[in-house]
């Protein structure tokens, strides 16, 4: 596991897009494309927002998404309307190079419809995604995974998720695991904290099964 602590959010953001641009400019240098993977939540909102302002050439960039609510594209609790709204819309990308959860079918056919999305794009790839951005919950989840859930443990791509709030549709902690680079995102000291406390407590954690040899745990002070 792979530490990045810095002062402040900023400096973290900084760090970040500097990263991504390296990343981005390997791939293109290789005739690559690089699949990048977007969170949801309040805590890459700063992060999106600098990212729509940064000199990256998207290109070649794929957007995919951990996870998404069983809402409308349009609704304010939208994973994709989030990163459209602080991100998305306000760089030059193709409608083709986003590879977004369609919301519009019943929750098992939207899960389904992404699952294919995912293996027809990496076809016989042993690997999956270039970097996939996470957030981590105030309870150790991560995309739509929760604590002590059996899907913590299985293996799949997509699956659909049944929850009292909202349904969701998620990536497995597998497929995040096969992916070259994870990025755990703790943009503050108090989820910091959290993620200091909560290591140390066990696999039924979500957070707690990330693969070690790929994650990089971006923090404050």
């Amino acid at each position: 596991m792979k530490i990045e602590k810095k002062l402040n959010e900023i400096t973290l953001i900084n760090t970040f897009i500097d990263q991504l641009k390296k990343d981005i400019s390997i791939s293109k240098k290789k005739n690559e494309r690089f699949s990048f993977v977007l969170t949801g939540g309040k805590s890459p909102i700063k992060l999106y927002k600098k990212l729509a302002k940064s000199k990256i050439d998207w290109s070649s960039v794929d957007l995919f998404w951990g996870d998404e609510r069983h809402v409308s594209n349009k609704s304010k609790n939208s994973n994709y309307k989030l990163a459209y709204d602080t991100f998305i819309k306000k760089i030059k990308i193709k409608k083709s190079n986003l590879y977004k959860i369609d919301t519009n079918n019943n929750l098992n056919n939207s899960a389904q419809k992404y699952k294919r999305k995912i293996i027809n794009y990496f076809k016989n790839n042993k690997n999956f995604f270039d970097c996939v951005l996470l957030g981590m919950g105030e309870d150790g989840h991560i995309a739509s995974i929760f604590p002590n859930s059996k899907l913590i443990k299985e293996k799949f791509v997509v699956k659909a998720v049944k929850r009292k709030d909202f349904n969701r549709i998620t990536l497995s902690i597998n497929i995040i695991n096969k992916s070259k680079k994870i990025i755990l995102w703790l943009n503050s000291k108090f989820k910091s904290k959290i993620f200091d406390k909560y290591k140390r407590l066990g696999k039924h954690l979500p957070v707690n099964n990330l693969n070690r040899k790929k994650i990089i745990v971006f923090k404050t002070n």
